[in-house]
């Protein structure tokens, strides 16, 4: 059962990161979107489920497989090479920097 959650979580969070590509239409602002909202959203699960304001099949739903799902960090990792080679170092530096600073943040003050 635990396993079928944490697909069906997986499969609507790729969905739900494939429809908000699709509406953007800029993949790097897209990924940023997905990566600092699964970010603030994981923290949440997290901190629900550590206080056990939700259960563990949710948890395995939502925390482990919708959020795995819907960030996207190999994408965010090929977005930023292509940055570099490009020589457009400067907007890698700050997709990089802006990334995890916001998203450790927003968790840091969920958390």
């Amino acid at each position: 059962m635990n396993i079928f959650l944490v697909g069906l979580g997986g499969f609507l969070g790729s969905m739900t990161r494939f429809f908000m590509a699709t509406i953007i239409r800029k993949k790097i602002i897209g990924t940023f979107i997905a990566n600092v909202s699964g970010a603030i959203f994981l923290a949440f699960m997290f901190h629900f489920y550590r206080t056990e304001l939700i259960t563990e099949p949710v948890w395995l739903f939502a925390g482990i497989g919708f959020s795995g799902a819907y960030t996207t960090f190999s994408t965010f990792g090929h977005e930023t090479l292509q940055l570099l080679l490009n020589k457009h170092y400067m907007k890698a530096v700050l997709y990089v920097s802006s990334s995890f600073t916001i998203s450790l943040l927003a968790v840091f003050i969920i958390l």
